[in-house]
Order: C-alpha cells, then sequence, then structure tokens
C-alpha cells in the first residue's frame, strides 16, 4: 500500500546559496541557532529525513520541517528570526533617523562623545532605546580604535617580501623574526597579592615598587616555534650586536649545513647600525628583511611577546631584576620544552587589498 501524507519539498541549493550556509557553519561569531538552521539545509540538500536532520543536529523534527517550508518560501532570508509580535513602536523612523546622525556627526557639548543619557536628555528619549538603537546599528560611541598607516614608499615590496618568507620560506633556509622588547619593569606589589577564590578573583593592588628595567631581546624561528632569547640591561646598537653573535652560536650547526639565515626585523635605529652592517658583510649567508614602518605587526616575534607579557610578566610580583629575567627564562625554557609555531594565514594580495580598502574607507 502506498504511503500517505504531506509531501516532502525537496531543496535544491544554488551554488552561491550553498557557499554562504558553509561559510555560516564555519563562522565562530555567528549565533548557534543561525548555524544550526544552516547545517539543517545543507543536510536537506543531500536528501536527508527531517527525523534524521533533527537528531544530527538538535532540533525537532517538527521544526525541521517548519525551517524546510519556510526556506522553500523566503531562501536564505529563513535562515533569521522572523519579527515577533509586540506593542507598537513609539519612536519614528524619523527620530530614529535622526539620532542617528547626531551620533555620527555631533559630539555633546563639552566632552568627546556621546553617553546613552546625553543623548536621551537631547532627544527626549529614554536612555534604554538610547542604548537599543545604538546596538541594532553597530554604534559604540564610548570606544575608539586606534590606526597607523604605513607611509613607507616600499610598502608592498616589504610586504610581498616579508609575507613571501612566512608562507613560501627559500627552500634549505632558516627564517628568524628578530625584535627586542624594552624596558620591562621588574615591579613589586606594595601589599600581598590576594589568592583566588570560588567567586573571586586574584587581587593586586594598583601600588607598587620600581627594582629597575630589563630589556627582552628575542628570535622566533618561523619554522619550529622555538625562540633564541636573552636579556640585557639597556637595547642599543651593542647589545643587539651581542645578541646577533647569540643567534650565530645558536645556529651553527645549521649554517655549517649550508643554510641560509633569513631575520626579518622592523626599522629600529639600531638593526641598521654601522657596526650591524659591517659584522653582516663577513657573513653573505646572512639576509635582512624589514618590515614596512608602522608595520610591526608583520614581524611574528610581536605575537610571541604578548604571550608572555600576558602569561609570566603582567601579573607577576618581582622582588628584582634577577627576579624578572629568572621568570622570563623560566616561561622561554617551558615554551622551548614544547614549542608551535604560529601560522600565518593572511597572503601578501590580501593585507595589501584590505590596507587599500582602509585608506579609501577614510578618505
Amino acid at each position: 500500500m502506498a504511503r500517505t501524507g504531506r509531501p516532502v519539498i525537496h531543496i535544491v541549493l544554488s551554488d552561491s546559496e550553498r557557499d554562504f550556509l558553509e561559510l555560516l557553519c564555519r563562522k565562530r561569531s555567528a549565533p548557534i541557532t543561525e548555524v544550526k538552521r544552516a547545517k539543517s539545509i545543507l543536510l536537506m540538500a543531500e536528501g536527508l529525513a527531517n527525523k534524521a536532520i533533527a537528531r544530527r543536529v538538535g532540533f525537532c523534527p517538527a521544526t525541521v520541517g517548519t525551517l524546510r517550508s519556510r526556506f522553500d518560501q523566503v531562501r536564505l532570508e529563513g535562515i533569521s528570526d522572523l519579527p515577533r509580535s509586540g506593542p507598537p513602536r513609539k519612536i519614528g523612523d524619523d527620530k530614529v533617523e535622526a539620532l542617528i546622525a547626531k551620533t555620527l556627526h555631533t559630539k555633546p557639548k563639552g566632552a568627546t562623545h556621546w553617553s546613552t543619557r546625553k543623548m536621551a536628555g537631547k532627544m527626549g528619549i529614554s536612555h534604554d532605546s538610547v542604548s537599543r538603537i545604538w546596538r541594532a546599528f553597530g554604534l559604540k560611541p564610548h570606544r575608539a580604535d586606534s590606526f597607523q598607516i604605513s607611509t613607507d614608499p616600499h610598502y608592498v615590496d616589504k610586504v610581498r617580501d616579508v609575507v613571501g618568507l612566512y608562507m613560501s620560506p627559500p627552500e634549505n633556509a632558516l627564517v628568524l623574526c628578530v625584535d627586542e622588547k624594552s624596558q620591562i619593569q621588574a615591579l613589586e606589589r606594595s601589599q600581598p597579592v590576594l589568592p583566588m577564590r570560588p567567586g573571586k578573583p586574584e587581587g593586586h593592588t594598583p601600588e607598587y615598587y620600581r627594582h629597575g628595567t630589563t630589556s627582552l631581546f628575542a628570535a622566533l624561528d618561523v619554522k619550529s616555534g622555538k625562540v633564541i632569547a636573552k636579556c640585557y640591561p639597556r637595547h642599543r646598537a651593542k647589545e643587539f650586536m651581542a645578541f646577533l653573535i647569540n643567534i650565530e652560536n645558536h645556529v651553527a650547526a645549521e649554517v655549517c649545513a649550508g643554510k641560509e639565515v633569513h631575520l626579518i626585523l622592523d626599522n629600529y635605529a639600531t638593526h641598521k647600525s654601522a657596526s650591524v652592517m659591517k659584522w653582516l658583510i663577513k657573513r653573505p649567508h646572512w639576509h635582512l628583511h624589514f618590515t614596512p614602518t608602522h608595520a610591526s605587526w608583520l614581524n611574528q616575534v610581536e605575537r610571541f611577546f604578548a604571550l608572555i607579557t600576558n602569561e609570566a610578566i603582567r601579573r607577576g610580583n618581582f622582588l628584582s631584576v634577577q627576579k624578572l629575567v629568572a621568570a622570563i627564562q623560566s616561561y622561554l625554557d617551558e615554551h622551548n620544552a614544547q614549542p608551535k609555531p604560529f601560522v600565518w594565514t593572511a597572503g601578501a594580495d590580501r593585507i595589501l587589498e584590505n590596507t587599500a580598502n582602509f585608506c579609501k574607507s577614510i578618505v
């Protein structure tokens, strides 16, 4: 006997729809409900039944059936939540438009940015309404991002040079990202650190005693993730020269095996001093690659400096510079015991395209 019942709507996706749904499934910042709907629609296109999709995604079969019908009618618009019912709006489009324009193009008298209460007083609405409108349009007047556009005339060539070393390094070569983290302070808290307890984080007093500074010179091996590092009292050309000799001692075996050494550096004056250039002339297998000015973020060792700052320095309590240096060395030992390289994914074309788009957006 033939089975009767509601006919199943077959879902056929276009290439653009499939690309959108697959991208949504991989997007970490997407709402979980939208991700589950995207996965359900992809499974519908594979021919799975509603019950099978419900088991794999975590919906009930009725929800999957509703989603199938909605997608057949409105396509990708059915991924997002439908407007919910509620009381009539009290704030019209004209007032919303005026509020957005005032937020974007004006500033309150005597202040640098609008607050919800100042804007509410100006517009004659509640500060909660201002907050909801700002959230809807992605406006955050209380926040400000910093930026620095490189003015290096050789910006394009340097980006391609450095990124090329990351994504397609030369054969039989050692690529090292070199820089120094200067003026690391040995700070002792003026009062004891309160330990973390359930429901309460670790407590630090904002007052401290200074016990001197040190400078950390580091060279990150792009391939292995290992770090050659040493602390020096200062960060002059003399110390940088000593650190280069230290690097040479560490990579002597690789150099003897015929490897070329490529150093990625920023444009700090000590990296281009006469003594350094004279030292490099005698070592033709060593090559320097400079990042563009105001683009030190291209140097991967900066990411390592962020890690060691967050995990070993910022919350430390150091009674002397020697204690600080010992803590840094301990972190380095642990890092090098199980090194993990950073994975560089942004190609030179993508970086240059993003830079060009940003420059157009601020003109």
